[in-house]
């Protein structure tokens, strides 16, 4: 069958806009719209036939049910949509009906077509352009900052908008905050008596000490940490910092002045957390900070049940500096961790001073190495420990983590 007998059975199945003609042949060739390749088909077809001229009704199409022909309606409810959302990048969605997407499929089965253009991708690109026509903003297939979502069934848009993510360090000053926001262990976050009905087993975390500044600061929905590893609720996070990347859901705002951000959380936080905010961040980088090894140096107070003195305690140290250390999930976090037995490294291990029969030391681990455990032994389930070459029970009085760096800061 030739082209001009397709189009001729097409013209058969019911009033049909120009639009809707011309995207079944919407592959086939360039530098056309769909629509003036539909027009031209229609003239070629009553040319070369007996079939007189007739302009369509392009609000009566069988195929799209006008949809095609109110563009413009439909770019005007997009930027209306997105009027007040800060954004220089946008992407069009559409959905369309089952019964319409059924109706074009079943001409392209019908006739064989080989080159159609679904309904969906020529109104993405139709009214993607009037909406940048309107806006002033373009198009992004791929990083778009919105996208708008056109309900064709419904007549409405349903608006997205993607995450901003800024990345810097943080330092954690007080004992007793959590990394990250913990529901109510008792309530799962509904809010009862036991957490006085906040839903929250702390009342505060560090990704809500930042957070809520840069909630506030971009006019957005939430704000999640993604963090390089994470320190215990009891241990401090100091020297450079922990590295992290903050992810800020529905922005309405963009382009805000992270060196004012930082003032606002270090300000707000009031000694308890401060940041350093190094820049604008992507997805790639929340994969790739918490994919990343890199090592950690602890600062912690050891203290041991009965004397041991200072030459007996180094050398108990010195046997583990570059030792292989077998330990098994530690008792602690059993509840929520693999039961597993994992081989970590001491890279360096040495006592920096002592105080009320207490010893202070700083020791450097690969990634994952449980410190707390190194000490204890944790009834045996970490192998070699401190505890197990002293022949003692020890345990650790406090932690800080007081460096975060990648392998390569310890020559690996």
């Amino acid at each position: 069958m030739g082209i001009t007998e397709e189009v001729e059975a097409i013209l058969e199945y019911g009033e049909i806009c120009d639009h809707c003609l011309g995207r079944f042949y919407g592959k086939r060739s360039f530098g056309l719209t769909n629509d003036e390749r539909g027009r031209a088909l229609r003239i070629a077809c009553e040319v070369s036939g007996n079939r007189p001229h007739r302009e369509p009704d392009p609000a009566s199409c069988w195929v799209c049910g006008g949809e095609l022909s109110r563009i413009d309606d439909w770019a005007e409810k997009v930027a209306g949509a997105l009027s007040g959302i800060e954004f220089e990048t946008f992407l069009i969605g559409t959905r369309v009906p089952p019964l319409v997407a059924e109706s074009e499929e079943m001409v392209w089965s019908d006739l064989t077509l080989h080159d159609p253009e679904p309904l969906k991708a020529e109104m993405n690109r139709e009214v993607g352009k009037a909406v940048s026509g309107l806006t002033g903003k373009n198009a992004d297939l791929k990083n778009p900052d919105v996208v708008a979502i056109l309900d064709l069934s419904e007549g409405t848009v349903e608006v997205q908008v993607n995450p901003v993510f800024f990345a810097g360090r943080y330092l954690k000053y007080e004992r007793g905050i959590p990394q990250t926001h913990w529901d109510c262990r008792a309530c799962r976050g509904a809010g009862c008596e036991r957490c006085n009905y906040t839903g929250k087993q702390y009342l505060d975390s560090v990704e809500e000490l930042i957070g809520r500044p840069a909630v506030e600061v971009f006019e957005a929905k939430n704000a999640i940490l993604h963090g390089a590893g994470r320190e215990d609720i009891d241990a401090r996070m100091l020297g450079s910092g922990r590295p992290f990347v903050m992810e800020i859901e529905a922005p309405r705002k963009r382009s805000v002045d992270l060196a004012v951000l930082e003032e606002k959380i270090n300000r707000d936080a009031a000694g308890r957390v401060a940041v350093r905010l190094d820049g604008w961040a992507d997805r790639k980088m929340v994969q790739s900070i918490k994919s990343d090894k890199g090592h950690k140096r602890y600062r912690i107070l050891v203290e041991i049940d009965g004397s041991v003195t200072p030459d007996e305690f180094r050398a108990a140290l010195d046997q583990l500096k570059g030792a292989t250390i077998r330990q098994r999930t530690p008792t602690r976090v059993s509840h929520r961790r693999a039961d597993k037995v994992r081989e970590r490294r001491v890279l360096d291990i040495e006592c920096t001073g002592g105080v009320d029969g207490r010893y202070w030391v700083e020791v450097a681990g690969e990634a994952g190495l449980y410190i707390k455990e190194l000490v204890s032994g944790d009834t045996g389930r970490t192998r070699p420990s401190l505890a197990q070459i002293l022949g003692r029970t020890a345990h650790v009085v406090s932690l800080d983590v007081v460096q975060v760096e990648t392998a390569n800061e310890y020559g690996e």
